[in-house]
């Protein structure tokens, strides 16, 4: 076998065996609230994690799609509202789970992410509650993108997929 090759090969397969042995120690610091962000999926319940689970602020990482970490920006994303994602079904759209909707603070791109399994969900709440109030022109932009913004009357949809359908939140 031709030496180069030969390493090419065990480069490959030490590199993959180091990766697929990793544990709960991947992360990143977060950058708007500096906490420790573990990225293992068996923790958050998602594959491409760029957001921080306790401010649920994000990073603008991806470019085209999620974990493609092309995006030349690199900037912080503010959370900014809630949406459903839209779920196309043989007989129409259903809505689907909950998502953040980030905006960059240096770009103004808006992206929908994921949200994980351990995220703040009284955060998440209170980001639901300051999208209310966001200025027509930030809605405006929001709409444009194609984006649903949640309203007030979608406040019991919120909660359920939150807290749980019979669950009462002390206000």
């Amino acid at each position: 076998m031709n030496t180069r090759l030969y390493q090419q090969k065990t480069n490959f397969t030490r590199n993959h065996t180091d990766r697929s042995n990793r544990i709960a120690d991947d992360g990143f610091r977060c950058a708007h609230c500096h906490s420790y962000v573990y990225t293992n999926q068996i923790i958050s319940g998602v594959v491409n994690r760029n957001h921080c689970p306790y401010c649920l602020w994000s990073r603008h990482l991806d470019l085209f799609q999620p974990g493609d970490r092309l995006a030349a920006c690199m900037a912080i994303m503010q959370p900014i509202g809630l949406t459903f994602k839209k779920i196309h079904k043989k007989y129409g759209s259903q809505f689907g789970e909950m998502m953040l909707i980030h905006q960059c603070r240096d770009c103004g791109k808006l992206s929908i992410n994921r949200i994980a399994a351990d995220d703040d969900a009284q955060r998440m709440l209170e980001i639901y509650e300051s999208s209310l109030s966001l200025q027509p022109a930030a809605r405006q932009r929001i709409v444009e993108s194609g984006v649903h913004l949640l309203e007030a009357s979608d406040l019991d949809s919120v909660r359920a997929q939150l807290f749980g359908r019979r669950t009462s939140i002390v206000e």
